[in-house]
């Protein structure tokens, strides 16, 4: 079954056997067997891999993976090293720039954020290839929805932002008022112009941490 590295493990003991998931994991079995599937299948968990439960100060909610060749890597907006950031990163780094002055980098890999303490988490965790989407409806949103819920249980303060309409769905999951939500449209070209721009979602996010008694991000992100 599905083995994360970290506290995500015991966080989580038990999901991978419940009905839903083992559903899911069959589908799985079957479009990863016959069809593109993004991302890789070993890559599915990434942002559990790389923000463990107890380090998570803010969550980044996206909707589904990149659904071209070579985006996806598990982590939702980023794309690895050698990837030409898609439109909506490209938004992102555009507002995190009018936000901080942070330079946008000459990649697109946000490992860095993940590292730091950012779950950069989708609502759906696979896609077809060429097919945005496809995966809907199939599981995943019972999966994230309780990873959602273990974080809101968490007593540390944490910000959640929520980009796009399957993102902010997930607000009501988050019960808990030692945390905060920040909401906006989704970053992609198609949305951005009805409520993404001018968000302020980076330094807000610091704002509400340090007040909290928590360490800010650093948004800063390496070439």
């Amino acid at each position: 079954m599905v083995h994360i590295g970290n506290s995500w493990d015991e966080v989580l003991k038990g999901e991978f056997d419940q009905e839903y998931y083992l559903q899911l994991r069959e589908f799985l079995k079957v479009e990863y067997g016959s069809r593109i599937i993004y991302p890789d299948m070993y890559d599915i968990f990434n942002a559990l891999k790389y923000t463990p439960y107890e380090k998570v100060r803010a969550v980044i909610l996206g909707q589904d993976p990149y659904h071209e060749p070579g985006q996806a890597h598990g982590l939702c907006f980023s794309v690895q090293k050698g990837v030409q950031p898609p439109p909506s990163l490209v938004n992102i780094f555009k507002e995190l720039q009018a936000d901080l002055g942070i330079a946008p980098p000459s990649h697109g890999c946000l490992e860095s954020w993940a590292k730091n303490g950012v779950l950069l988490l989708n609502t759906v965790l696979t896609v077809r290839a060429h097919a945005a989407h496809s995966h809907k409806g199939k599981g995943w949103e019972i999966f994230t929805d309780h990873v959602i819920q273990k974080l809101n249980e968490r007593q540390e303060p944490m910000v959640f932002i929520l980009w796009g309409k399957p993102a902010k769905a997930k607000a009501q999951l988050i019960t808990n008022p030692n945390h905060a939500i920040i909401t906006g449209a989704h970053p992609s070209p198609l949305s951005a112009h009805y409520g993404f721009w001018g968000g302020r979602y980076f330094s807000r996010a610091n704002e509400f941490l340090a007040a909290h008694g928590q360490e800010p991000i650093d948004w800063r992100i390496p070439e």
